[in-house]
């Protein structure tokens, strides 16, 4: 299309207007034309320093006239008051997602199911499923009001001053979208999916790694990180853009159909996918799924499938929900991806408890999104039942788009002489023995003083379902252990801000020198650690890294040996008796804490001040609880607790914490922020308690003395 002018001349001076207000007011007329013509329309009808000059004059005005600055305005995009970021948004309807077809036969198996249910012909709208994060968009009188994330689908997080700077976003609806609402002055919430631009993500992570940072796993990632950035600016510089596909109440414009609703989308001013297709038939529908397939890699975005829904609105209310999904619509997820590349080699890491995993080493290739170089080869079994030699071409896909995979080798493309891959005799970490134990596929380093083993352990005990030394990562971690400043977890507890703050990053500065970890970040350490000590006993027993003692079972030692000191003098006997344990957890617990060096650590956490002991040790703790199911939901504010925490006390008095509502459930817990498990209690009848009625509980230990209504 020939490029032409703007109508308005951008030069001109902001003194020299007569009505700055009426210039204000066509300017952003203008700039919000030429914005929806270049990306609700790709068809721009000026050039980019047109448009820029036109930006430039208003800029100039508002600057000049700051009454007249509307947050409506185009240069309103970075800017306003950000501290209602993240805070919790409930959606005006449920955000539900989607059951999923996973090949085309079970798509032809669910378009067959709605026209029976229908009991007459039914038209379908095929769109591009897109690899993004969901979001809602809240408009007031067509101006933008509010931006949410999916959440749990009840309620998300605020991004708004984050989404006003993605550029495909209209700020005020056009005029033809207002006209087209059921009430110009009343609310609408759109939905669609944020996503990064193939182009976008590479150029990201090519800056990434020339800044020494750890690059995004894939595109999806990138976008959901840009969208929580506290920095606008941020956000803003990531080159977002959004697909606008669906709205919370169908009732709330003048469309009787999805169709429709695309059609009052893209007149509105949002960006609408082009490849969509209004289909009369299941097998136009199939063939429309099979097209995409045909054309994914091309395209400038990632999509994983095609989503399917019934076009009349009518319909889709006849066919209503179930409690996950709507019936109206399905998402047909395309087959995994697979790529051929070289193995160049197979490595082994040492994992926390010493198991042995061999690793394919990759000729990096892109799968799914993102860039493969490594998969996990499980074990030595794995390894010969695949039959995957070093030098092989082999099949590599992800395990749900997510999980790097490799299938096998092509063995039309071995070369001659390669051997097949056997696991080394020794630690590649501390060259201690390896071995494997009869019944187990894992080969083992039985060394206690391992640094892989260390190194893991570390990372196990700060991480959040542990001990939740907030800020603690791998990064600076593996500094700490490579300096000798800490060897086991009980030396966390005797680092100081100083120790912390100069610990080097292993980054150099512009001059050449290295770069500390500095003091704000240290100081934030010292805090997490200290905060760190009040973690439950459970929650300490699973830090360990007592190989077989996972959260629920740390959580049962807990209950049943209150206190660590009566944990450690435990026989094989006793704790093979507690619920949930056996024997061969019971032998893993006795073996690590009849090793010396196991419990001079455990002795020296003691004494740092680590909890030893939960409440009521001494005498077993009332199961007044017992057989009453609890559910937790939302964030428990002023306690502190985690949901974590708060049922594991739960659990210590006999009861059972579940993550789903039913009408055998006891009672839901609401803290801040419930969402969809809330609703559901409210429907079913099931008793409702607060935070406050939690801690009550707690503390008075049964129903009868909190004052809490025993249910029938």
């Amino acid at each position: 299309m020939m490029e032409q002018e703007s109508m308005f001349d951008p030069r001109m001076a902001a003194e020299t207007v007569s009505d700055p207000a009426a210039r204000v007011e066509k300017l952003r007329r203008e700039i919000e034309h030429h914005s929806y013509l270049y990306y609700a329309q790709d068809a721009p009808e000026i050039s980019d320093a047109a448009f820029d000059s036109l930006m430039a004059e208003l800029r100039e005005l508002e600057a000049a006239h700051p009454e007249l600055i509307d947050p409506a305005s185009p240069t309103q995009r970075v800017g306003g008051y950000v501290g209602e970021q993240f805070a919790p948004v409930r959606h005006a309807q449920r955000m539900y997602s989607l059951d999923n077809a996973m090949d085309l036969d079970e798509l032809d198996a669910w378009t067959q199911r709605v026209i029976e249910a229908a009991g007459r012909a039914v038209e379908f709208v095929c769109e591009l499923k897109i690899d993004g994060s969901s979001i809602a968009l809240t408009y007031d009188a067509g101006v933008l009001a509010k931006a949410a994330t999916r959440g749990d689908g009840t309620t998300g997080e605020d991004v708004t001053v984050n989404m006003r700077t993605v550029r495909d976003v209209p700020l005020r609806l056009r005029d033809a979208g207002v006209a087209g609402l059921a009430d110009s002055d009343g609310s609408v919430e759109v939905r669609g999916e944020v996503y990064m631009p193939k182009a976008s993500f590479d150029a990201l992570n090519a800056a990434a790694a020339a800044n020494g940072k750890a690059p995004f796993a894939n595109p999806r990632n990138a976008a959901a990180g840009s969208l929580r950035q506290k920095d606008p600016a941020i956000t803003k510089g990531r080159d977002l853009s959004t697909f606008i596909y669906a709205i919370a109440d169908e009732r709330a414009v003048k469309a009787e159909s999805q169709w429709e609703l695309l059609q009052w989308l893209r007149e509105s001013g949002f960006h609408v996918n082009p490849d969509v297709a209004l289909c009369a038939t299941p097998a136009e529908v199939r063939a429309f799924c099979e097209s995409v397939a045909e054309k994914r890699s091309v395209l400038p975005y990632e999509i994983d499938g095609v989503v399917v829904k019934v076009n009349s609105f009518a319909m889709q209310r006849e066919l209503g929900f179930t409690a996950k999904a709507p019936r109206w619509a399905i998402a047909y997820k395309f087959p995994p991806e697979e790529k051929t590349t070289l193995l160049r080699d197979i490595t082994v890491q040492v994992g926390r408890t010493g198991a042995i995993t061999p690793v394919a080493e990759l000729d990096p290739v892109r799968v799914a999104g993102s860039t493969v170089a490594h998969a996990t080869l499980h074990n030595l079994d794995e390894v010969h039942r695949k039959d995957v030699r070093v030098g092989d071409t082999v099949i590599v896909r992800k395990a749900g788009d997510v999980i790097p995979e490799v299938l096998g080798p092509v063995l039309s493309l071995r070369p001659e002489g390669v051997l097949a891959w056997e696991m080394p005799a020794t630690c590649p970490s501390c060259g201690s023995p390896i071995v494997r134990e009869e019944g187990e596929a894992a080969f083992r380093c039985v060394s206690m003083d391992c640094p892989a083993q260390a190194l893991e352990r570390l990372l196990h005990w700060a991480s959040r379902g542990a001990m939740d030394i907030d800020g603690m990562g791998e990064e600076i971690v593996a500094r700490l252990v490579e300096s000798e400043r800490v060897r086991d977890v009980a030396d966390y507890y005797s680092l100081t801000e100083y120790e912390l703050a100069t610990l080097e990053t292993g980054r150099i500065n512009k001059e050449g020198e290295p770069i500390h970890l500095g003091s704000t970040i240290a100081a934030k350490l010292v805090a997490a650690i200290e905060a760190s000590k009040a973690r439950p006993l459970a929650r300490v027993l699973f830090g360990l890294g007592i190989r077989h003692v996972g959260k629920t079972t740390g959580e049962q030692l807990a209950a049943a040996f209150p206190s660590m000191e009566r944990l450690m003098a435990a026989s094989e006997e006793e704790l093979a008796e507690v619920d949930g344990v056996g024997g061969v957890i019971a032998r893993s617990i006795r073996a690590f804490f009849d090793n010396a060096d196991n419990c001079e650590v455990v002795h020296r956490l003691g004494r740092m001040g680590v909890t030893m002991e939960d409440a009521h040790t001494g005498d077993e703790i009332p199961q007044t609880l017992a057989g009453i199911t609890f559910v937790l939901t939302g964030s428990l504010v002023e306690s502190g607790m985690t949901r974590d925490e708060a049922g594991a006390r739960l659990k210590a008095m006999g009861a059972k914490v579940s993550g789903s509502v039913s009408k055998k459930t006891g009672y839901v817990v609401a803290g801040e922020a419930a969402g969809s498990k809330y609703d559901k209690a409210v429907s079913l009848g099931v008793p409702v308690l607060t935070e406050a009625d939690l801690l009550r509980l707690l503390e008075a230990g049964s129903l009868e003395a909190a004052g809490i209504e025993a249910r029938e």
